[in-house]
């Protein structure tokens, strides 16, 4: 199209160059800043969404530049209009395996923030959040006009606020409140001791309520989210979208080749936290077993002296329960194919992508009622098998009836993986968060940024 600009003499103008405008914003290619403050894609939903989101947006044409923090994410390479890149906004990384809580060496500490990160961590807090989120404004306030939208994935720091002066629209995912983390964690301590180190540790999250109350586009994931996020975090609910994620269902799909392996339950479990109702999975496996044979694969891992490692030597499932971490997408996919029944314990989730993707692979399901985990997995004897969280008799009668009916296996699995298809893919979730940013752009700094440039077609 022939450049049209307010200069040009060759100006639309009235209700036609509203339309006009509004037309060619709706088909231009944006450039988006994706904010992670880490991206491991094998611990944790944060590396997950970062990798898959920005792989679809660039496939719909968008150029993405993921900025992050360590753990370093895995991206995808996209061949097409779009793009996506990388650069590191690097922490001290004070929580990296050998040495978790190290104390970094003085020609480490590069300027007040690095003080500030060490500072919180002696003091028992969790300070990549905040660190983060500073390291990043300044990053970015040192590239006006590189970026149409900042795209801040649950960060919900300080330095995030401001952004709007320096022509960046923010549009903000939630998937869902930490707070409801603390507060499962904190009732389930064993002592004060335990308790007032819990609060230091989530002491972030009076500053992610705070910072989430002043935001005007806040994105999550389920319907569920949405209600807690108000409560948890006192959001105006018509600031909040409901945008669902989903499966990659190019690669988490069924394969009649994979051999099934009987009496194989796996789960995902990416925390030994009380959140993931990992105990209540081993005590029902341990119910299963005295009816019948059965072993569970979980994909993560366990501390040893954690509540999960303990049950599972109370019971004696120590050659019954392997745990997987760090293996690639093409492995953990054949290990869903290969179960007989997958299973999601959760007491709460603000989504749960580990049921999405075992339900595209056309595996069949069980699954807990806690959080979001149904807007997920459907009805009960449809789509999966439904049961109360922290309930390991229901699991474990869950468990064994699909473990002696390869029928009903074969009729949720199929139906699952349908479910999936028409509502839970990244395709849709990347169409539908551009819709997002574009809203954004249109409001606030996106509209102030525009009118400072004046407007330009190509």
């Amino acid at each position: 199209m022939t450049a049209q600009t307010r200069s040009s003499g060759q100006q639309l103008s009235g209700p036609q160059d509203s339309r006009h405008r509004a037309a060619q914003e709706a088909e231009r290619p944006l450039r988006v800043a994706l904010l992670s403050y880490k991206g491991n894609p094998f611990c944790g939903g944060q590396g997950v969404y970062v990798r898959h989101l920005s792989r679809e947006l660039a496939r719909l044409g968008h150029r993405v530049e993921v900025l992050g923090g360590q753990p370093y994410p895995v991206l995808d390479q996209v061949d097409g209009p779009g793009s996506v890149t990388f650069t590191e906004i690097p922490s001290l990384d004070l929580y990296r395996q050998p040495d978790p809580f190290r104390t970094p060496r003085p020609g480490e500490y590069r300027d007040a923030v690095d003080l500030l990160e060490v500072a919180t961590m002696w003091t028992g807090g969790f300070p990549e959040p905040l660190t983060f989120s500073l390291r990043a404004r300044r990053f970015l306030a040192a590239r006006r006009g590189r970026y149409d939208v900042v795209h801040d994935n649950q960060t919900l720091g300080y330095g995030l606020l401001g952004l709007e002066r320096h022509g960046f629209p923010l549009v903000t995912t939630v998937h869902h409140p930490v707070t409801v983390d603390r507060e499962l964690e904190l009732e389930s301590a064993a002592d004060l001791k335990r308790r007032l180190s819990l609060r230091r540790w989530y002491a972030f999250t009076r500053m992610q309520k705070r910072v989430a109350r002043r935001l005007d586009h806040i994105v999550t994931v389920s319907g569920s989210s949405k209600d807690e996020i108000g409560h948890h975090l006192g959001v105006d609910p018509a600031r909040i979208a409901v945008v669902p994620i989903g499966a990659d269902t190019r690669l988490w799909s069924p394969d009649p080749a994979v051999p099934v392996v009987p009496g194989r339950i796996v789960t995902t479990s990416s925390a030994d936290v009380p959140l993931k109702g990992l105990v209540f999975l081993v005590e029902a496996l341990a119910k299963v077993r005295t009816e019948r044979d059965a072993h569970l694969v979980v994909v993560g891992s366990s501390r040893e002296d954690g509540p999960v490692a303990e049950a599972i030597r109370r019971l004696g499932l120590e050659p019954h329960v392997t745990f997987r971490s760090g293996i690639g997408d093409g492995e953990l996919v054949d290990l869903y194919r290969s179960a007989e029944v997958a299973c999601v314990p959760s007491l709460y989730e603000g989504f749960s992508l580990p049921a999405a993707e075992a339900m595209a692979t056309g595996t069949a399901l069980v699954a807990t009622t806690g959080g979001a985990i149904p807007e997920v997995s459907g009805r009960h004897g449809e789509t999966c098998l439904a049961v109360p969280p922290g309930d390991p008799g229901a699991l474990a009668a869950a468990l064994g009836r699909l473990l002696d009916d390869p029928a009903l296996r074969a009729r949720l699995g199929a139906a699952g993986r349908e479910r999936v298809l028409a509502r839970f893919t990244w395709e849709r979730a990347a169409a539908l968060t551009a819709d997002r940013y574009r809203a954004a752009i249109a409001t606030g700094a996106g509209q102030r940024a525009r009118a400072g440039r004046g407007w330009r077609y190509v």
